[in-house]
């Protein structure tokens, strides 16, 4: 834990340092989950990794980091800081009072708990499969610094052991290469895990699989992939690959981030931007025939169409709701018996309920974090049993409520 000693000054260092709490981590939720108690030296580990952030110097409220020769970069470092706070109190505090802890900084907490653990009155769930950000994990300004936090691992891994027979966490990000298993601290075992919107996947066993794009298709993203690449090697672009999403090569999708959830980037310079990336995406496929982009504001999302009959107008692109259709092949969930159980926060994750209620009628439930009246008509119209809560701490909170009541 050699950098644990040193000052943090560049965003090199800092994903560095940020990668040292994830193993050390992994090794604290492996020994709370085995009753093997606290480790004292690790708790110490993620107290120095707290003051080492803390003490990087910031401006309006942004910590200050240097990137490339001679550029700095003002970001807002407060999951990272956060979340470390909330372990520390996690690993130094009986548990009732972690829970209190965390109701006195979540509006509605208490009460979403019990609201939602009415609407699940089974003790085994047979499918439970859940969107990462925003949903069980708390939003982070850049994903590769997204680490999994301690508390959160500890309570979603006991509900995934004792409460389901397969457990999945799929979401729009790769699986790997700066994606959702390296940010990720569960044991392995535990969960299945797919990205790019279900397209790949590990499974429990570490078996891996990815449903196949047609040789076109895997032609046309390449030569997007290495546009991009080629891009945000220019110096006047680089900071899009280190904010936010970043640049991710996703299977059948790929994003670019023109901004984070703090505003990092000028408003200006980001439109700038944007239009540049859709220029580059207009040459390489000037029919529309192979991608269909979607714009947040934030990231631009890059997606291979899914054909359905012979026509253009037939194309839609690949969402999570043909993820789960995969993964229910590929892992043998079979959605049809149910009990299922469906996490999400927003529009993207409601196509997973619309599969699942297809394929099991009344034996599918949703959990939602959201506080979005449109989000919630979507899932009210989707699904008839449902629940709705403000924040992941939450949701994850809730999960452990459920273990504890199986044993």
């Amino acid at each position: 834990m050699k950098l644990m000693n040193e000052k943090v000054e560049s965003l090199n260092q800092f994903y560095r340092l940020m990668y040292e709490t994830r193993e050390i981590r992994k090794k604290i939720v492996k020994r709370v989950l085995n009753a093997h108690g606290i480790d004292r030296g690790a708790v110490a580990a993620l107290e120095r990794a707290r003051r080492i952030l803390e003490e990087i110097p910031q401006h309006d409220g942004k910590r200050i980091l240097l990137y490339g020769n001679e550029s700095s970069l003002s970001l807002n470092l407060s999951y990272e800081i956060d979340e470390l706070v909330k372990d520390i109190f996690y690993l130094t505090h009986p548990e009732k009072e972690f829970f209190q802890y965390l109701e006195g900084i979540h509006e509605g907490f208490r009460e979403q708990i019990t609201e939602c653990q009415e609407m699940i009155p089974e003790a085994k769930i047979r499918n439970f499969i859940a969107d990462r950000d925003g949903t069980l994990n708390n939003y982070c300004g850049r994903y590769r610094s997204s680490i999994q936090s301690v508390y959160n691992s500890v309570f979603l891994s006991r509900f995934a052991q004792s409460c389901t027979e397969n457990a999945v966490i799929l979401t729009s990000a790769p699986l790997r290469v700066g994606g959702l298993l390296d940010v990720s601290i569960d044991p392995e075992g535990i969960f299945s895990y797919a990205g790019s919107k279900g397209r790949e996947y590990q499974d429990r066993r570490g078996r891996s699989g990815s449903l196949p794009l047609e040789k076109e298709q895997q032609k046309k993203l390449e030569e997007l992939n290495t546009r991009l690449s080629d891009l945000v090697k220019d110096k006047d672009y680089e900071i899009f690959s280190l904010i936010g999403s970043g640049l991710q090569f996703k299977f059948g999708q790929t994003t670019i981030a023109r901004q984070d959830i703090y505003g990092s980037i000028q408003e200006e310079t980001s439109e700038a931007f944007a239009r540049h990336i859709h220029r580059i995406i207009a040459e390489i496929d000037p029919e529309g025939r192979y991608f269909r982009t979607e714009d947040t504001g934030k990231d631009i999302e890059i997606l291979l169409t899914v054909r359905q009959g012979h026509s253009l107008d037939a194309l839609k692109d690949f969402d999570k709701g043909n993820g789960i259709e995969f993964l229910d092949r590929e892992l043998g969930l079979e959605l049809e018996r149910g009990p299922n159980l469906i996490c999400g926060d927003t529009r993207s994750d409601v196509s997973m309920v619309s599969s699942a209620v297809r394929k099991s009628q009344n034996k599918t439930r949703a959990l939602f974090v959201s506080r979005d009246e449109s989000v919630r008509d979507e899932v009210r119209r989707v699904c008839r049993k449902y629940c709705f809560l403000y924040e992941p701490d939450t949701l994850v909170c809730l999960l452990n409520t459920l273990w504890e009541r199986t044993n």
